[in-house]
């Protein structure tokens, strides 16, 4: 009997193709997924694509398609690109699918019932490119503190999940688990910057928005990209929110790792985290924050997020093309250190 091995990758946002930046996550998930393979390890992998949300009804709109065929085109460049570069993944999964829709409403019928989520207002700052809610004092300079962009004054009525119920739980699960959060810099920066500080509780629907999975009772509402998005992970194993679970989610959760962004570990770390304490789930072993891929040479001292307003933006169906498949990915295995962000160049490249 092998032992079962769970991962995970974060999935992949369809409002753009992803750049080779984006990819790094994918090949690393894959690396590890064909080590534990040949250890012996009964090993699922999952990635997929996070389809909902006003970022996309934008794009749609401005391309004159619905947000569906716009999905659909950009699932298909994602999958298509997980093909190119040789990923193992046992399940592509995407939250536009019927039986992801039908869990989600569940888990968040199951949450509002047993009084997790309540109706109330927001009233706050709101950054439409990285879908989250701010306070004015969680702003830098006036900006949205994750991608440094405007934010917009934002007032309608919303569901919130009780994050403040668990903030002691979670402090005290994090202490006692230390590997839970890794590296230590990213436990360290979740505790103090985030959780000691007072944990808020969390707008988790919108009026604003009709591209989403609606609120099951309240149909004036959809459910907000977390619940939908993070719940992911135990919906395409077949989880049930009246504990009717599928085979896979009884031979392979709690996850041995989500491998995600830096930039989504407090989501991961303390939004699903008290989801799944909640809904009386087990967290997973670990949520592994990996850094990031910038654009540039590190010896030049001059790296940047890749972006396409910079003409920056290098994608890996093109690195393919030039250098081979194991070529781009032995770069992007070899060239990031775990504790810094790791950097790439057509020269570096060649």
């Amino acid at each position: 009997m092998h032992e079962p091995y769970y991962l995970t990758t974060a999935i992949a946002y369809t409002s753009r193709k992803p750049h080779i930046g984006n990819s790094y996550e994918i090949v690393m998930t894959d690396a590890l997924a064909r080590f534990r393979r040949m250890q012996g390890y009964d090993v699922y992998f999952l990635t997929g694509t996070d389809e909902h949300g006003q970022k996309i009804e934008e794009i749609a709109k401005e391309s004159g398609i619905t947000p569906q065929e716009h999905v659909d085109k950009i699932a298909g460049e994602i999958r298509g690109i997980c093909d190119l570069l040789n990923v193992s993944y046992n399940q592509f999964i995407r939250t536009t699918s019927p039986e992801h829709m039908r869990r989600v409403q569940d888990i968040f019928q199951k949450l509002y019932d047993q009084g997790d989520i309540y109706k109330g207002e927001y009233v706050g700052k709101y950054c439409t490119p990285c879908e989250s809610f701010w306070t004015e004092s969680q702003l830098v300079n006036g900006k949205c503190p994750d991608c440094g962009r405007d934010v917009r004054d934002a007032k309608e009525e919303a569901y919130f999940l009780k994050l403040s119920k668990y903030q002691s739980w979670l402090e005290e699960y994090i202490e006692q688990n230390p590997d839970f959060i890794y590296p230590e810099a990213r436990k360290k920066e979740m505790l103090n910057n985030f959780i000691k500080k007072g944990v808020q509780d969390l707008c988790v629907s919108r009026t604003t928005v009709k591209w989403g999975i609606p609120v099951p009772f309240d149909d004036k509402h959809v459910i907000y990209i977390w619940i939908d998005a993070l719940s992911n992970y135990i919906t395409a194993l077949g989880y049930e929110a009246n504990g009717n679970h599928g085979e896979l989610y009884k031979k392979y959760w709690p996850a041995n790792v989500h491998i995600i962004g830096k930039d989504i570990v407090r989501f991961h770390s303390i939004y699903w985290t008290i989801m799944l304490h909640a809904l009386g789930e087990p967290i997973p072993k670990q949520v592994f924050g990996h850094p990031w891929m910038l654009f540039g040479d590190p010896k030049s001292k001059v790296l940047e997020k890749m972006s396409k307003s910079r003409g920056n933006v290098i994608y890996a169906d093109e690195l393919v093309e030039k250098f081979g498949v194991d070529a781009v990915r032995y770069y992007l295995l070899s060239e990031m250190p775990f504790a810094q962000d790791g950097s790439i160049t057509y020269e570096n490249m060649i």
